[in-house]
């Protein structure tokens, strides 16, 4: 049986779902399952993402045997948007997996591709962190934060007593940011996501 159909319908999931959520016609999707035609790598990681299967399984390089859910495909973004779930940020730069058992009690995870160097020399320009999604943090978390609702930033942060918040970079080239009690309910200054885990490829 072709993987995407026997994905798709372990899920209980009806082929014009599947299509309406990775943007495509019905009939497309068809002509996949049906081997008429084979999608791009750009549709297949989607599905993926979508049905919550790892890449080799749904290209049939993993044993037909393993559980469609024992990898959870999430995407790799250069920019987390304040505001828009992350099922809308289209600035999708590409996919890491990470176990199915990380999501129980619904966890959700996205990623990010680290930008620059103020958090060298712990994150380097073009890592991946894997983020927990979360509004709230323990003091001393690497996480993802907003400052005045723009694109997100990746800093540790500091929660003093007091209930003032300071976003530190790692590299001591850049001076850390610390906002009063009232500037974090006002700017608002908020967070994220906490980071899991560094992901790195070696060039």
């Amino acid at each position: 049986m072709n993987r995407i159909k026997q994905a798709r319908q372990i899920r209980n999931m009806r082929q014009q779902d599947l299509a309406n959520l990775i943007g495509i016609g019905q009939s497309t999707l068809s002509h996949w399952e049906n081997g008429v035609y084979e999608p791009d790598i750009t549709a297949i990681r989607k599905m993926c993402a979508v049905l919550n299967v790892s890449l080799d399984y749904l290209l049939g390089l993993a044993d037909v045997s393993e559980s469609p859910s024992e990898a959870v495909t999430i995407p790799v973004l250069g920019s987390v948007p304040a505001g828009i779930p992350l099922e809308a940020v289209e600035d999708v730069l590409d996919w890491e997996e990470i176990p199915a058992t990380m999501c129980t009690g619904g966890r959700e995870y996205f990623a990010l591709r680290v930008s620059g160097d103020s958090m060298w020399p712990d994150y380097l320009d073009g890592d991946v962190v894997i983020v927990r999604k979360a509004p709230v943090c323990d003091s001393g978390d690497v996480c993802v934060a907003y400052v005045n609702g723009y694109d997100a930033t990746l800093k540790q942060v500091k929660i003093s007593e007091d209930g003032s918040v300071s976003l530190i970079p790692k590299n001591p080239s850049y001076p850390p940011r610390t906002f009063t009690p009232k500037e974090v309910q006002e700017m608002p200054v908020s967070i994220a996501g906490v980071v899991v885990e560094l992901r790195r490829k070696i060039k």
